[in-house]
């Protein structure tokens, strides 16, 4: 699902909202859930999940074209957990041993 895809649902079950409206709903929720993570809070949705930060440490690479090492830098990097609700709900929604595209 694509946000276009959440905006246009969003806007065809709230019928009194207008698509200028929702996009701007949408947009709003998803610029304070930005800001919140970069300014280091955990963010935590009940029944969906939650969204912290995790911190990868430096470490030495390789460049694939030449081989060199490379100092890879630190960084901080987004992560999503699911709350049990969620992966219950997926769980239950497809069959045993099968993932969605598969035949």
């Amino acid at each position: 699902m694509t946000r276009s895809d959440l905006v246009a649902k969003l806007a065809e079950r709230f019928a009194q909202l207008t698509q200028r409206d929702t996009e701007f709903a949408v947009k709003t929720i998803l610029d304070a859930m930005t800001d919140a993570l970069a300014r280091g809070h955990r963010i935590e949705i009940r029944g969906f999940g939650s969204f912290s930060i995790n911190r990868r440490p430096p470490r030495m690479g390789r460049n694939p074209r030449s081989g060199q090492q490379v100092t890879i830098p630190e960084k901080l990097v987004p992560h999503f957990k699911p709350g049990k609700a969620l992966r219950e709900s997926v769980d239950r929604a497809q069959p045993a041993g099968t993932l969605p595209g598969e035949p």
